[in-house]
């Protein structure tokens, strides 16, 4: 069994992993590498979203740290901002959005922890997207359920994005 080894948040934010790791109280917490599915899905919600940056107000990001407390860093899949939100090189405020799509390997209770984080700082849209088994959740107030009518939602804003479309895209690949 191999052996944590801790490092000072210092140390991880001026290093470059590749690829990135999350860094959870002193330890680096590698991700699954997203095969295929999961990269075609961050590009085509990224398209979605940078092509509608203008209507909707918002900027996307893709694997950017997210400071979650001083010494608990996430990289969500995709990170959505408000355009008018500081363009710093870690985020360090609530982001208007969080994504994570699952790998082959990830376990929704896995996906639970990371998505507990982006509540924990007042993230009030997270979605998270299992492009294996053709399912998508969001997270709201009594955990994570299953979209029910279809459609991803940032509610107070004009964003709304239909599960179905984005795994008919990802079909075209």
């Amino acid at each position: 069994m191999a052996t944590a080894v801790h490092i000072p948040v210092s140390e991880y934010l001026r290093t470059t992993y590749r690829p990135d790791r999350d860094y959870i109280d002193g330890e680096l917490k590698e991700r699954n590498v997203g095969e295929q599915p999961h990269g075609n899905i961050q590009m085509i919600l990224g398209t979605i979203f940078r092509n509608n940056r203008l209507t909707w107000g918002t900027r996307p990001l893709g694997d950017t740290r997210l400071q979650i407390t001083p010494t608990r860093y996430r990289k969500p899949d995709v990170m959505v901002l408000r355009n008018t939100d500081p363009k710093d090189g870690i985020i360090r405020f609530t982001p208007l959005l969080c994504v994570e799509i699952m790998s082959a390997e990830d376990r929704l209770n896995e996906i639970r922890q990371r998505v507990a984080d982006y509540a924990s700082i007042g993230t009030k849209d997270i979605w998270v997207i299992d492009p294996w088994k053709r399912v998508a959740y969001e997270e709201t107030s009594t955990g994570l359920k299953q979209i029910e009518d279809g459609t991803f939602r940032v509610y107070g804003t004009l964003i709304e994005i239909s599960v179905a479309e984005i795994f008919r895209q990802l079909d075209e690949f």
